[in-house]
């Protein structure tokens, strides 16, 4: 993406707004350590956070480590993660994943983008997330709301995420990544909704195109 003054100007203007909106915003997924947190990020998935943290403390009580999740019954995990949704599939990456982990890297999880893609049921935002918010390592996380901000707010002309990713990684500061992230997400959650974005109620609307809402079209 060819990147002009005015479009840095105004990508500056809505970060800082962002930030005075929610100087708090954060990971909604609960956890206490990597391992936990790339668990709840594989539940998460077609799935809300809010149920996520229903189910996580006590399957985390049943399994304290990869080497339990590798170890467990497929079908007692099943059972366990059921009301998240595609149980089965996330059952089977889980405990694909934690064999991995166990066999190549001590139990661990890996804190590099590199060693955490190529693991069962972890993407580029899966990723992110693991790394922003385990490890401190900066990174941008394109959620459903992070995809639909972005375009609506002019930032980005791209649908698929890698490319939202790379763009917004031009126009935001390395070391704002993982917070911009998790803002972008709790105002899409409270303010630009999907389907009747607040555009009324939002303090970002000076700064914002609206693309896609309000007679606005979407760019093709």
């Amino acid at each position: 993406m060819t990147i002009d003054s005015t479009l840095k100007s105004r990508s500056n203007r809505l970060r800082r707004g962002l930030a005075k909106l929610y100087p708090d915003a954060h990971c909604a997924l609960h956890h206490e350590n990597p391992l936990q947190l790339l668990i709840a990020t594989i539940l998460s998935a077609q799935c809300t956070d809010t149920r996520v943290n229903l189910v996580t403390p006590a399957l985390f009580a049943r399994y304290p480590d990869a080497q339990a999740f590798a170890d467990a019954d497929p079908r007692e995990l099943e059972r366990a993660i059921q009301s998240t949704g595609f149980f089965r599939n996330k059952a089977k990456n889980i405990q694909a994943c934690c064999k991995i982990l166990v066999e190549k890297h001590g139990g661990q999880v890996p804190g590099t983008m590199e060693e955490l893609v190529p693991l069962p049921g972890i993407g580029r935002k899966t990723a992110n997330v693991i790394l922003g918010n385990a490890f401190g390592v900066p990174g941008i996380t394109v959620d459903t709301h992070v995809r639909r901000l972005s375009n609506r707010m002019g930032l980005t002309q791209h649908g698929d995420p890698v490319k939202i990713e790379r763009d917004l990684m031009e126009l935001i500061p390395k070391q704002d990544w993982t917070m911009f992230s998790h803002r972008m997400i709790f105002h899409g959650r409270q303010v630009c909704f999907a389907r009747k974005p607040n555009c009324e109620g939002c303090l970002l609307a000076k700064d914002c195109p609206k693309i896609g809402v309000e007679g606005v079209p979407a760019k093709k």
